[in-house]
């Protein structure tokens, strides 16, 4: 019995020993990209390697058609950036790269080139697209299963609160893929899926806290390349949200900072001003200038310094891997004012090399026509440089159709804004790749916005899907949701029936009532039509000067041509059409879409009041 138990004692000691001496192994946090592809346009690839005193070990790589470049060691002793420069000759694999110190254990690291997909990937969206954007954590719960995350800091799940995560995910958009295809949206855009492990409130998606995964609570990295395959199959596309400005306060790099200068550094706690005016303004004080741009977005949103040029490789890397991982078709760039433009140039120049059909658009929430033409691409304001931006969501024609329907009539003011605001379109050089839209989740939905008029939004919708440029949808708004945005999350509910034992199901006719049905039915009725006409995807576009608060536009090509009256006048006008004769020459009909009606344009059309009547001529 004695023999026993000493026998036993000495087998705990020596597991103990085994276990204890495996833990003090040296081993890597991580390395990122995990790994790359061969036959990439760019040969160099750049890895953050991180680990305990990991910059003391020295590093060797050994396999056909790849070389090690260039070790760099950085202020923190447990980074490395390791540039490897992958050959045209290089074959898909796998190889160890080792991190050697003389007298301790080699560190090693199998690395794998995969071989590139011919899946379909990087198609560009364009003015022939109808995108609709979602907010993922509030759309539609595919998968109890990854509402809640042991481990991750955020563990709460409480639909009853604005801030709280409501467990939204990815499957849950890929089983009402269908809903929106039949709605005619051609593309779909989310805010971030990327981790967002902070404290609280992280179900936004715009505090990432991981650059190369998907949040779990969303689903993962497999089944966000299995949405986009399903996009793809429908003949439909995907738009990732990147965030370049800013990062989590929980991010890994900020739990142990490769250097100082990874992030903007402030004596105290420095807010930007939020003004992106001093940033064109030529008698801008540098200090405005300054913290407009490396002030931090919120305290837990520090700012990066992209004049680092790990910074810029670090973000350009992973931008690009999702493309040729999960083929991703286009870009949306979060506060896009905020960042180093140089930065933001050399990074679109990567981007279209990598992939020249690929497009991306800037948010630009600014004022003013001038200030948003400033951002774009072709330095046709003489701003110095091209920043390769090639279209922003275009707040502008927001704000127009806003005063449009919602401001008494004046020379300068009422409909008249939306004249005024394409008039600036003379300094784009191609203002077609303007994402126009009527809210999103920062801003008050917009039939909140007239007041709940059902007539006034329906115009503001018949003009969103006709007007130049790429429409662009906020969940919810096709069956009219409301709210204001202070604070945001009034803007962010939940879509009913996306959830189990939800009562209505507002994905169904059945569920709906008779005037979410009118709206969605009224969407999807013009949103089919222009999926179905390239005359308004791609047609050139003349307006007239309004008269009585009237506003009249054609879209037109050789083969079709469209005539939009905009009437938001509280009473029904008489429309001559003897001042439009350079557009309606040749037709004798019009055509409303909407009802079928058809009109002699040789007679007077009485536009009802407050609507938007979309009408193809007829010879």
């Amino acid at each position: 019995m004695l023999q026993t138990r000493r026998m036993l004692l000495t087998a705990i000691l020596v597991l103990t020993a085994m276990y204890t001496a495996m833990a003090q192994l040296p081993k890597l946090e991580r390395v990122e990209p995990a790994f790359w592809w061969t036959g990439m346009q760019e040969p160099m690839v750049q890895l953050i390697v991180h680990g305990d005193k990991i910059a003391t070990r020295e590093v060797s790589l050994s396999y056909p058609g790849v070389t090690l470049q260039e070790v760099h060691k950085v202020e923190n002793p447990n980074y490395l950036f390791v540039d490897i420069n992958i050959s045209s000759s290089a074959n898909p694999g796998t190889f160890p790269i080792i991190f050697r110190q003389k007298g301790q254990k080699d560190i090693v690291y199998q690395y794998e080139l995969k071989k590139r997909e011919s899946s379909i990937k990087a198609q560009g969206v364009n003015s022939s697209d109808f995108v609709y954007l979602i907010m993922p954590d509030r759309f539609a719960n595919g998968d109890k299963s990854n509402d809640v995350i042991k481990g991750m800091q955020e563990t709460s799940l409480n639909r009853d609160s604005m801030y709280k995560r409501h467990g939204g995910d990815i499957q849950g958009i890929i089983d009402h893929l269908g809903y929106l295809q039949d709605m005619g949206v051609t593309t779909l855009w989310m805010t971030p899926l990327v981790t967002n492990d902070q404290p609280s409130a992280s179900y936004h998606g715009y505090a990432a806290t991981e650059n190369y995964r998907i949040d779990p609570r969303f689903g993962s990295n497999e089944l966000y390349k299995r949405l986009a395959d399903s996009l793809h199959k429908r003949g439909m596309k995907l738009i990732q949200d990147l965030v370049h400005n800013h990062i989590g306060s929980q991010h890994w790099t900020m739990k142990d900072l490769p250097m100082r200068n990874w992030v903007h550094q402030w004596p105290a706690f420095t807010r930007s001003n939020f003004r992106a005016a001093p940033l064109m303004d030529p008698y801008s004080a540098a200090s405005d200038r300054k913290l407009m741009t490396e002030g931090w977005f919120d305290v837990h949103m520090p700012d990066m310094d992209q004049s680092n040029p790990y910074v810029r490789k670090y973000f350009t890397q992973s931008h690009i891997w999702w493309i040729e991982y999960a083929g991703v078709d286009g870009f949306r760039l979060d506060t896009y004012p905020y960042n180093d433009a140089d930065f933001m140039a050399e990074w679109g120049k990567a981007i279209k090399a990598a992939y020249p059909n690929f497009t991306f658009f800037g948010e630009v929430w600014v004022r003013s026509g001038p200030e948003q033409v400033f951002f774009t691409q072709g330095n046709t304001v003489n701003r110095g440089f091209d920043t390769q931006l090639p279209g922003t969501t275009d707040f502008q024609s927001l704000w127009a159709i806003s005063a449009a329907l919602n401001e008494k009539p004046g020379w300068d003011d009422g409909v008249v804004k939306l004249y005024a605001t394409l008039v600036q379109d003379y300094q784009y050089q191609d203002p077609m790749r303007n994402v126009v839209f009527l809210d999103n989740h920062d801003l008050s939905r917009f039939y909140s916005v007239v007041n709940g008029n059902k007539n006034k939004y329906k115009a503001a919708l018949a003009w969103l899907l006709t007007t130049r440029g790429i429409p662009q949808l906020y969940y919810g708004a096709e069956i009219g949701m409301k709210n204001f945005s202070n604070p945001d999350g009034l803007v962010r509910e939940d879509f009913k029936g996306g959830w189990a034992g939800d009562t209505l199901n507002k994905f169904t006719a059945a569920g709906r009532n008779a005037e979410e049905n009118e709206l969605h039915d009224y969407i999807s009725k013009l949103a089919n039509y222009r999926k179905n006409s390239p005359v308004l995807q791609t047609g050139k576009l003349m307006q007239f000067i309004p008269q009585d608060n009237v506003y009249t536009y054609f879209r037109y090509n050789a083969e079709k041509t469209v005539m939009i009256v905009v009437n938001p006048n509280e009473k029904e006008m008489a429309l001559s059409t003897g001042r439009f004769t350079e557009r309606t020459t040749g037709f004798s009909k019009a055509k409303d879409v909407i009802s079928g009606n058809s009109f002699s344009l040789s007679d007077s059309l009485r536009i009802p009041a407050e609507s938007t009547l979309v009408m193809e001529l007829e010879r």
